[in-house]
């Protein structure tokens, strides 16, 4: 069964402390976040990539990663696509003036094209973990229609200052009910806290891992005509069409069921530049304990 992994790598200009937080290498072989993504990705099955990005940063990423992860694919019998996200792709009026991205809503519109299979979706700069790809993988060529991988709170936090996270919250039978966007949580003495208020460190967070189909997507063009309609007339720079708040509205009017697949892998980002050096000896010690070998792909 085709599957396909949809990474969305439109913001990889985005700069952090003097650094392009999405090339910058993790182990001492040069490979980034993205390699073990992909790595973890094919391993559980997956058979189809597509790379979202801007068009003006194709040659310098096709330099940087495209072409020798087409190479790899290429000897696993996994095909590479390329979608474009283009601020002017939009169903209304460009707002004058707008210079933000219009978010994760769109960039995985920009990929209706090359993609007609299950697919997942993950963020370019985001460890995931094995556990992840495996679950949503099985999720989805078992017929499953929408999934989400829930990443353990105590498993995402920064030691090095606050972050973000959709908290879960869910019924009896592991049905996501809502997203519930926590900013500034910070670890504590004795567990985490935002502003003031205690959180369950064991609470299940999105950290948009999404399980989808290409059903999908027509939903998500036509909340994209809606959004033009409502939320880019009220707020027309700044307002972005997001995956989780599309999928919570489609929650809360119950056209949509979204199974949360618990994952216990840490998830590891480069939120802060500071966490640049406790990322690199978490790879060191996977690679230390045989989770991965120094020559990536070579197990595939």
């Amino acid at each position: 069964m085709k599957t396909t992994l949809l990474i969305m790598a439109a913001g990889i200009g985005s700069r952090f402390g003097g650094g392009i937080k999405q090339l910058e290498p993790v182990d001492a072989n040069g490979h980034i976040i993205m390699d073990y993504s992909i790595h973890d990705a094919i391993e559980a099955g997956f058979n189809h990539v597509v790379f979202v990005i801007r068009k003006d940063i194709e040659k310098e990423f096709r330099e940087a990663i495209g072409d020798r992860i087409t190479a790899v694919c290429s000897a696993h019998s996994v095909t590479v696509d390329y979608a474009f996200q283009d601020l002017h792709d939009i169903p209304g009026e460009f707002p004058e003036g707008r210079t933000k991205p219009w978010g994760t809503g769109q960039a995985v519109l920009a990929a209706k094209d090359v993609v007609n299979t299950p697919f997942a979706v993950i963020n370019a700069d985001d460890y995931y973990g094995k556990e992840g790809f495996r679950a949503v993988h099985e999720y989805l060529v078992s017929g499953g229609e929408a999934c989400m991988a829930g990443f353990v709170l105590k498993n995402t936090l920064s030691d090095n200052g606050g972050v973000t996270r959709g908290i879960c919250a869910m019924d009896k039978d592991s049905n996501l009910t809502k997203v519930v966007e926590t900013k500034n949580i910070v670890k504590t003495e004795s567990g985490a806290e935002a502003d003031g208020t205690v959180l369950d460190l064991n609470s299940l967070v999105s950290m948009n891992m999404w399980g989808l189909t290409p059903v999908f997507l027509k939903e998500l063009e036509l909340g994209f005509i809606e959004f033009f309609q409502k939320e880019v007339l009220a707020n027309p720079l700044k307002a972005e069409y997001l995956i989780p708040s599309f999928i919570g509205e489609l929650l809360a009017q119950g056209k949509m069921q979204v199974k949360v697949l618990k994952t216990d892998d840490t998830w590891y980002g480069m939120t802060y530049k500071e966490d640049v050096a406790a990322v690199k000896e978490s790879f060191y010690q996977m690679l230390a304990a045989g989770v991965y070998k120094a020559d990536l792909f070579s197990d595939l």
